[in-house]
């Protein structure tokens, strides 16, 4: 008779493998071969509550290899979560609350969307700095409130990824000794064996980043591995990097091939499983009475742990109410201050480019958001994002507010996901908006988990004139506008500015960009908190119907701006408007939309520093778009503006010839 360990484990097992072949879809392989890792951490050291998948100080888990969905899924169920039977039977189909890679916010349970690989170890070192810094300003003398582990579940593909290697390599240099990765180390990838690909010592690789390694042989042996998850817990200065040697599609007839890997085993070969396992299971989706009620007692010393933990943190409320009140208004996700009344936030003087502008409103929301963290990949000083007097996150001193993430974009994302997702801080990260192309996948997922990361992205334009090319985004902008529930602002002055981070930092449904200037922009008296609205109207005609409408965003307002005067002097009225949002305008009501960019009046030009795409829903057929749909050059800025055509001469004899011939 096996013992009730063995057969909670062997349950997963089948479960997995039955759910994915229901579905003729999914990866069997994980499953069967890290259920032994898997349920040593989730029954024995991982601390949970699957009656509050939210508590605050709950330890994390993530499945960084995503594609093993029917393992987290079985565990979500076994350990009763909100996740019935009938789920797991529906694994991939429509509606169901089992998607073929795990998803935030759809699941309960489920801490973070995976399924691109290494971005869940990266979403992990997010959480663990997290963690230290919330210890940092919370916990005190016998009231640690926040104590919890990141664990991560990783596989070969995970460590193939670069984006591993750049969030492992800072996570080691900062010391984040409550990070846990176990390595599902089986040498099996699609193709075949990774001998053919991947022959490197991670573990090497790991000691090499600072990290503390541990090795376990056997993948079955879940003594060993909760002995190294114990080892791993008690090193408090180095992440830790569990290396469990694993067989993928242990106990098939596919056991060690890329065969078990990403499709279904087939109805003989489960059978064949079941055999090995010596299943006594009746059935398909079977779970035997003992292995249930072995699971309700676990149940129930999770939400022990639970319960006291609210004793300890109802005792710290009386001895430090006011360190309480404010946990309390950190993890609400609100800002109680009213920042859009405070005039000193949206006072501005002179000439700035917009990143010396947001410089300055980050400093100004110091005081309006004390749980604001972030910083750049290596560039604060370029894209000013620096706060001052809020120290350095490091090593040493986890209380610093700013986070340097070095030369590592795609990890920066990443880990910028982590922090929102583990709750209670607001976050934002930097570099140069040509180098949003290393970060796009994190931000695709930023917006598919609804997260409220700010992406600070500076040098916006061929304004950046003698870097170049390589540094002067051109398509950058359409990329960005092209992800659902992604905001991009490209503030056109510094009031603006001021309103693009207003918006950023008080949305909760998704992440926002703010396309930032390197050079100096006018602050114009017109420029106001409608900016809110994604568009509005900067400078009105001189007739009550405008004959031509000019709009633009961020640099080039300024030339749209001075061809109306240009303009007006010719006798054409001319409508200004500063579009800084176009998802946001999007979402305003028709009659709004239509009060800026009336249907009647086709007379209409588009300026942009960008490519074109994406711009002609608003100019239309009869309208015309001023964009640079070619790769930029090195040159003083101003001298690539006007031989790119991006010139006030060139907007006005447009817009003259458009109406002669409209």
């Amino acid at each position: 008779m096996l013992d009730t360990d063995q057969q909670v484990i062997n349950t997963i097992r089948i479960l997995s493998a039955e759910g994915i072949q229901k579905a003729n879809s999914g990866h069997p392989g994980l499953p069967l071969g890290a259920a032994p890792m898997a349920y040593t951490l989730w029954s024995k050291e991982m601390k949970h509550n699957p009656k509050n998948p939210n508590w605050v100080d709950r330890d994390r888990f993530i499945l960084s290899a995503g594609h093993g969905s029917m393992l987290l899924y079985s565990l979500l169920h076994l350990f009763g979560y909100e996740l019935s039977i009938d789920e797991l039977m529906n694994f991939r189909q429509w509606g169901s609350k089992t998607p073929g890679h795990p998803e935030y916010g759809h699941t309960a349970g489920v801490e973070v969307t995976t399924g691109p690989l290494g971005q869940g170890i990266a979403n992990a070192v997010g959480m663990a700095i997290a963690e230290q810094y919330l210890g940092s300003k919370f916990n005190r003398h016998k009231y640690k409130i926040v104590d919890h582990y990141t664990f991560a579940l990783a596989g070969d593909g995970c460590m193939m990824e670069g984006i591993s290697a750049e969030a492992a390599s800072l996570a080691g240099t900062l010391g984040l000794g409550k990070l846990i990765i176990l390595y599902d180390s089986n040498n099996i990838s699609i193709e075949g064996s990774t001998d053919i690909a991947f022959r490197e010592n991670v573990a090497k690789r790991y000691e090499a980043y600072d990290w503390q390694v541990i090795e376990v042989k056997d993948g079955n042996d879940i003594d060993s591995i909760q002995d190294a998850i114990r080892k791993a817990k008690a090193e408090e200065n180095k992440p830790s990097i569990i290396v469990v040697k694993t067989q993928i599609g242990y106990g098939s007839p596919k056991q060690g091939t890329a065969g078990a890997h990403g499709e279904p085993l087939g109805e003989e070969n489960i059978e064949k499983t079941k055999e090995f396992f010596k299943w006594q299971g009746k059935g398909k989706f079977y779970i035997s009475e003992e292995v249930r009620e072995y699971m309700e007692i676990l149940q129930k010393s999770a939400e022990e742990k639970e319960s006291k933990w609210n004793n300890l943190f109802q005792n710290y409320k009386r001895e430090y109410p006011q360190l309480a009140d404010e946990w309390q208004v950190w993890h609400s996700g609100k800002i109680t201050k009213d920042i859009l009344n405070d005039k000193d936030f949206w006072q501005f003087q002179g000439k700035l480019a917009t990143r010396v502008s947001s410089g300055e409103v980050i400093n100004r929301l110091i005081k309006f958001v004390p749980n604001l963290v972030g910083g750049s990949a290596d560039l604060s000083p370029s894209t000013k994002t620096y706060m001052k007097d809020r120290g350095d996150f490091s090593k040493e001193d986890k209380s610093g507010a700013n986070l340097h993430f070095g030369v590592r974009e795609h990890a920066m994302a990443a880990i910028g996901n982590g922090i929102a997702v583990h709750g209670s801080l607001k976050v934002f990260v930097s570099t140069f908006f040509v180098f949003s192309d290393y970060m796009k996948a994190a931000m695709r997922l930023s917006a598919l988990m609804r997260l409220p990361v700010v992406y600070v992205l500076t040098h916006d334009s061929i304004g950046v004139g003698e870097d170049g090319p390589t540094h002067e985004p051109i398509e950058q902008l359409a990329a960005l506008r092209s992800i659902p529930n992604f905001h991009v602002f490209r503030p056109a002055d510094s009031t603006e500015t001021a309103a693009a981070w207003y918006s950023a930092i008080t949305r909760e449904d998704g992440p926002t960009a703010l396309i930032l200037s390197r050079q100096n922009l006018p602050l114009y008296n017109e420029s106001s908190k409608n900016a809110l609205k994604g568009a509005y109207i900067l400078k009105e005609s001189s007739r009550e119907v405008p004959e031509v409408i000019l709009m633009a965003t961020g640099s080039e307002v300024e030339y749209i701006y001075k061809a109306s005067i240009i303009l007006e002097k010719k006798g054409v009225a001319t409508r200004v408007v500063s579009m800084p949002c176009l998802e946001i305008f999007d979402e305003q009501s028709y009659d709004y939309k239509n009060s800026i960019l009336p249907a009647k009046i086709k007379n209409r030009i588009a300026v942009e520093a960008a490519v074109a795409f994406g711009w002609h829903k608003y100019v239309g057929l009869d309208g015309d778009i001023i964009s640079v749909n070619h790769f930029g050059a090195s040159a003083p800025g101003e001298i690539l503006y006007r031989e790119f055509g991006i010139t006030v001469d060139n907007i006005v004899q447009k817009a003259l010839d458009l109406i002669k011939n409209n």
